[in-house]
Protein backbone atom coordinates (compact mmCIF):
# COMPACT_ATOMS: atom_id res chain seq x y z
CA UNK A 1 0.00 0.00 0.00
CA UNK A 2 0.85 3.47 -0.76
CA UNK A 3 -0.12 6.95 0.45
CA UNK A 4 -0.17 10.04 -1.36
CA UNK A 5 -0.62 13.93 0.51
CA UNK A 6 -1.89 16.44 -1.37
CA UNK A 7 -1.32 19.51 0.02
CA UNK A 8 -2.71 23.53 -1.40
CA UNK A 9 -1.04 26.78 -1.05
CA UNK A 10 -3.68 29.45 -0.51
CA UNK A 11 -2.79 33.00 0.54
CA UNK A 12 -5.21 34.49 2.31
CA UNK A 13 -5.40 38.51 2.44
CA UNK A 14 -7.90 41.36 3.23
CA UNK A 15 -9.79 43.51 0.37
CA UNK A 16 -6.97 46.61 1.18
CA UNK A 17 -3.95 43.74 0.18
CA UNK A 18 -4.89 43.02 -3.08
CA UNK A 19 -3.30 44.64 -6.07
CA UNK A 20 -5.23 47.32 -8.04
CA UNK A 21 -5.77 44.99 -10.64
CA UNK A 22 -7.32 42.34 -8.43
CA UNK A 23 -9.27 45.05 -6.94
CA UNK A 24 -10.60 45.69 -9.65
CA UNK A 25 -11.58 42.20 -10.97
CA UNK A 26 -13.17 42.10 -7.27
CA UNK A 27 -15.10 45.07 -7.58
CA UNK A 28 -16.69 44.14 -10.89
CA UNK A 29 -17.68 40.15 -9.46
CA UNK A 30 -19.22 42.19 -6.69
CA UNK A 31 -21.32 43.94 -9.35
CA UNK A 32 -21.92 41.03 -11.06
CA UNK A 33 -24.09 39.67 -8.27
CA UNK A 34 -26.91 42.32 -8.97
CA UNK A 35 -27.87 40.16 -11.79
CA UNK A 36 -28.07 37.04 -10.41
CA UNK A 37 -31.57 35.33 -11.07
CA UNK A 38 -31.58 33.34 -8.09
CA UNK A 39 -35.26 32.96 -6.71
CA UNK A 40 -35.34 29.69 -5.25
CA UNK A 41 -31.39 29.79 -3.01
CA UNK A 42 -31.49 33.83 -2.88
CA UNK A 43 -27.79 32.76 -2.93
CA UNK A 44 -26.59 35.29 -5.34
CA UNK A 45 -23.36 34.83 -6.72
CA UNK A 46 -20.59 36.97 -8.84
CA UNK A 47 -17.95 36.26 -11.17
CA UNK A 48 -15.53 38.01 -13.35
CA UNK A 49 -12.69 37.39 -15.36
CA UNK A 50 -9.82 39.13 -16.30
CA UNK A 51 -8.44 38.72 -19.52
CA UNK A 52 -5.48 38.94 -21.15
CA UNK A 53 -6.03 41.92 -22.94
CA UNK A 54 -7.54 43.75 -19.72
CA UNK A 55 -11.55 42.92 -20.95
CA UNK A 56 -13.20 41.75 -17.44
CA UNK A 57 -16.28 39.68 -18.08
CA UNK A 58 -18.84 39.05 -15.90
CA UNK A 59 -21.66 36.65 -14.82
CA UNK A 60 -23.92 35.80 -12.49
CA UNK A 61 -25.68 32.77 -11.02
CA UNK A 62 -29.10 31.71 -13.56
CA UNK A 63 -31.15 29.13 -11.32
CA UNK A 64 -34.37 27.71 -13.05
CA UNK A 65 -37.06 25.78 -11.33
CA UNK A 66 -35.59 22.67 -13.39
CA UNK A 67 -32.45 22.76 -11.19
CA UNK A 68 -30.24 21.32 -13.61
CA UNK A 69 -31.02 23.84 -15.79
CA UNK A 70 -29.89 26.65 -14.60
CA UNK A 71 -25.79 28.18 -14.78
CA UNK A 72 -23.27 29.18 -12.03
CA UNK A 73 -21.72 32.59 -12.15
CA UNK A 74 -18.24 31.16 -12.89
CA UNK A 75 -19.32 29.47 -15.94
CA UNK A 76 -21.28 31.99 -17.35
CA UNK A 77 -18.30 34.24 -17.11
CA UNK A 78 -15.96 32.08 -18.78
CA UNK A 79 -18.08 30.54 -21.41
CA UNK A 80 -19.39 34.09 -22.35
CA UNK A 81 -14.92 34.86 -22.45
CA UNK A 82 -14.50 31.85 -24.60
CA UNK A 83 -17.00 32.26 -27.40
CA UNK A 84 -16.34 36.08 -27.48
CA UNK A 85 -12.97 36.05 -27.04
CA UNK A 86 -11.68 32.92 -28.04
CA UNK A 87 -8.13 33.34 -28.12
CA UNK A 88 -7.71 35.46 -25.22
CA UNK A 89 -6.36 34.00 -22.40
CA UNK A 90 -8.05 34.33 -18.66
CA UNK A 91 -5.64 35.74 -16.42
CA UNK A 92 -7.83 36.28 -13.03
CA UNK A 93 -11.23 35.02 -11.86
CA UNK A 94 -12.79 36.30 -8.89
CA UNK A 95 -15.76 34.91 -7.24
CA UNK A 96 -18.39 36.27 -4.50
CA UNK A 97 -21.68 35.99 -2.91
CA UNK A 98 -23.88 38.39 -1.53
CA UNK A 99 -27.61 37.59 -0.11
CA UNK A 100 -29.58 40.09 0.31
CA UNK A 101 -27.39 43.74 0.44
CA UNK A 102 -24.65 41.61 2.60
CA UNK A 103 -21.87 40.04 0.76
CA UNK A 104 -21.12 36.34 2.09
CA UNK A 105 -19.27 35.96 5.62
CA UNK A 106 -17.33 33.08 3.98
CA UNK A 107 -15.26 32.42 1.35
CA UNK A 108 -17.11 31.54 -2.09
CA UNK A 109 -15.45 28.42 -3.68
CA UNK A 110 -16.63 26.91 -7.46
CA UNK A 111 -18.95 23.80 -7.35
CA UNK A 112 -17.29 20.62 -9.15
CA UNK A 113 -18.32 21.54 -12.52
CA UNK A 114 -17.12 25.34 -12.27
CA UNK A 115 -13.73 23.71 -11.17
CA UNK A 116 -13.74 21.44 -14.10
CA UNK A 117 -14.77 24.36 -16.86
CA UNK A 118 -11.46 26.57 -14.82
CA UNK A 119 -9.17 23.14 -15.96
CA UNK A 120 -10.04 22.75 -19.02
CA UNK A 121 -9.86 26.60 -19.55
CA UNK A 122 -6.04 26.10 -18.03
CA UNK A 123 -5.80 23.63 -20.34
CA UNK A 124 -7.11 24.92 -23.67
CA UNK A 125 -4.32 28.71 -22.98
CA UNK A 126 -1.58 26.64 -21.66
CA UNK A 127 -1.67 28.60 -18.68
CA UNK A 128 -2.80 29.03 -14.79
CA UNK A 129 -5.77 31.24 -13.66
CA UNK A 130 -5.33 33.05 -10.76
CA UNK A 131 -8.53 32.66 -8.41
CA UNK A 132 -10.13 34.80 -5.85
CA UNK A 133 -12.33 33.35 -3.64
CA UNK A 134 -13.82 36.10 -1.86
CA UNK A 135 -15.80 36.66 1.56
CA UNK A 136 -16.99 40.32 2.58
CA UNK A 137 -13.74 40.70 4.68
CA UNK A 138 -11.00 38.16 3.02
CA UNK A 139 -9.92 36.81 -0.06
CA UNK A 140 -8.11 33.39 -0.62
CA UNK A 141 -5.75 34.01 -3.71
CA UNK A 142 -4.63 30.71 -5.58
CA UNK A 143 -2.69 30.37 -8.24
CA UNK A 144 -4.31 27.65 -9.99
CA UNK A 145 -6.87 25.27 -10.36
CA UNK A 146 -4.80 22.18 -9.30
CA UNK A 147 -5.02 23.72 -5.94
CA UNK A 148 -8.97 22.78 -5.96
CA UNK A 149 -9.08 20.03 -8.31
CA UNK A 150 -5.26 18.04 -7.75
CA UNK A 151 -7.29 15.10 -10.21
CA UNK A 152 -8.75 17.23 -12.81
CA UNK A 153 -9.81 15.34 -16.06
CA UNK A 154 -8.35 17.32 -18.72
CA UNK A 155 -6.68 17.15 -22.86
CA UNK A 156 -3.96 15.43 -21.82
CA UNK A 157 -5.88 12.36 -20.18
CA UNK A 158 -7.72 11.81 -23.59
CA UNK A 159 -4.57 11.48 -25.64
CA UNK A 160 -2.94 8.86 -23.51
Amino acid sequence: MKTIEISAKIQICSHIELTNEQKSVVEAAKKATSGSYSPYSNYKVGAAVLLDNGVIITGSNQENAAYPSGLCAERTALFYAGANYPDVPVRKLAIISRQGNEFGKEVCSPCGSCRQVICECEARYGSPIEILLCSDTEVYVIQGIEALLPFGFGPKELNK
